[in-house]
């Protein structure tokens, strides 16, 4: 495995990879909200972070981070890829670039939580609603220097 900068030509790989494990993880989100969603991740997310990908031995992206400054906004894995040390190598290189790491995780979210925990990130507070006001509370967790 690979990982690299985001490409525009990976835009489409991308959105297909967010949307798969959106639906597979995201159980607290209505069909309708994942469909709102859409367009915001293609038009404004992706496009305002900065973005690593996973690819595999063909350049196929298989799943990708984003970040903002040391913060991670977001960290996507083909479920297809699921279970295989992509989400870990992914955290483990931005973790080289930046050092002490932050994210925001949706606490309906079980494996997403357990996921961070287990890496070694600490909840540091938590927000009954998530950036764009809906019902879903978020975990502030962040990584301990020096591990």
């Amino acid at each position: 495995m690979l990982i690299r900068q985001r490409i525009t030509a990976d835009n489409s790989r991308l959105l297909d990879i967010w949307l798969s494990a959106v639906r597979a993880t995201h159980h607290f989100l209505q069909p309708a909200d994942i469909e709102a969603l859409l367009p915001q991740v293609r038009d404004l997310y992706l496009p305002a972070v900065e973005v690593w990908v996973a690819v595999d031995s063909e350049d196929r992206p298989q799943g990708f981070i984003g970040l903002n400054e040391s913060h991670v906004e977001m960290l996507f894995i083909d479920p297809d890829s699921r279970g295989r040390g992509l989400g870990r190598a992914l955290l483990d290189f931005v973790r080289e670039l930046r050092g002490i790491l932050s994210v925001d995780v949706n606490e309906q979210n079980p494996q997403a939580v357990g996921f961070y925990l287990h890496y070694g990130f600490a909840q540091t507070g938590r927000s009954p609603l998530d950036g764009e006001g809906r019902p879903f509370p978020l975990l502030h967790m962040s990584l301990p220097g020096g591990q």
